[in-house]
């Protein structure tokens, strides 16, 4: 039986805030075998790894990501004091030592993202095996297939793994990601027969994470990586 990879979420959000150079290095110390983050493009034009679209529940300030600069969401303090990080930022702490799981969240991160995977890749050693990149949704995932299809990609979904299958035959992804409630062992089965790997989230309580591990996924994202 293959080995299922462990996938920080969001770093280890259980223990350190989430999105953090803290809470993925405590992550990497938890040995996972890939990060997963979400990216939003700030006015600057930088990539920024933040889950929501605005800055109000994660730090100490409100506004939406998009229309601030990097200075200013530089000047924010996430709980425990910690900032906002780059994904350059993020590379530069994970290196090769495990994959990355990169969400498109917000919108036009598509070719930013694709534009610094390829720096990584001719300048820094890194290969695509390296990344994988993940999106609900299908403007993005279309824009980076079409960008570069040597882009690994992955399907999100939380309500339906036909539609993620769907999307994943027309963008020639890799994987598809459902959430673990779509799940059975049947549904993995057939989407890993059609050559997808079956990543899924976020998978934090014991009883379900031991399901997940019985119906043989490929990986399993969670905020407490130690668990898996």
């Amino acid at each position: 039986m293959a080995q299922i990879l462990k996938i920080g979420h969001r770093g280890s959000k259980a223990h350190v805030p989430e999105n953090t150079l803290a809470s993925f290095q405590n992550a990497l110390d938890m040995g996972v075998d890939g990060l997963e983050l979400d990216v939003h493009v700030c006015s600057t034009g930088e990539l920024v790894v933040i889950h929501d679209f605005t800055v109000d529940r994660t730090t100490n300030g409100t506004g939406e990501v998009h229309k601030m600069t990097l200075a200013e969401l530089k000047e924010l303090k996430v709980e425990g004091g910690h900032k906002i990080p780059t994904l350059e930022e993020v590379l530069e702490l994970a290196g090769k030592k495990c994959f990355l799981n990169i969400e498109l969240k917000g919108r036009h991160t598509a070719a930013p993202v694709s534009a610094l995977m390829e720096k990584y890749v001719a300048e820094k050693g890194f290969s695509y095996n390296d990344f994988i990149v993940s999106s609900f949704q299908r403007e993005e995932l279309m824009i980076m297939y079409n960008s570069n299809p040597d882009i690994h990609l992955g399907v999100l979904s939380q309500a339906s793994v036909t539609q993620a299958w769907e999307w994943a035959q027309e963008f020639s992804a890799k994987a598809i990601h459902p959430h673990f409630s779509l799940l059975t062992e049947s549904n993995v089965k057939k989407a890993q027969q059609a050559g997808y790997k079956v990543y899924t989230w976020t998978v934090n309580d014991p009883e379900d994470i031991e399901r997940m591990k019985s119906y043989n996924v490929d990986g399993i994202m969670s905020d407490y990586p130690e668990r898996l």
